[in-house]
């Protein structure tokens, strides 16, 4: 059985495809994502809404879908959340 997964870990994993896993440079799409976040649909729609709403996701509508982008904003808080996330592992923490 897999690991269980925080909403933040979620987060990092959403941040961090839009940032490296894309060939396109329109973005990635939903079910992109879904696949590779392993999550819902219902439960990505709403992480999507958040991170879009926060400035770290930019969403664009490309060929009558909408794909996601990191946000230069984005970018900063995944280098932080990584460098915490380091600093938590060092001490044995999970996030």
């Amino acid at each position: 059985m897999g690991e269980y997964r925080t909403q933040m870990k979620i987060i990092g994993d959403i941040l961090s495809t839009t940032r490296d896993d894309l060939q396109d440079e329109n973005g990635a799409t939903v079910t992109y994502l879904i696949r590779k976040a392993n999550i819902s649909h219902s439960r990505i729609s709403r992480i999507l809404k958040t991170l879009v709403s926060q400035g770290l996701l930019e969403q664009a509508d490309s060929q009558g879908s909408n794909r996601y982008k990191i946000s230069q904003t984005g970018r900063e808080f995944l280098q932080a959340y990584h460098s915490f996330s380091k600093f938590a592992d060092d001490f044995g923490l999970n996030i």
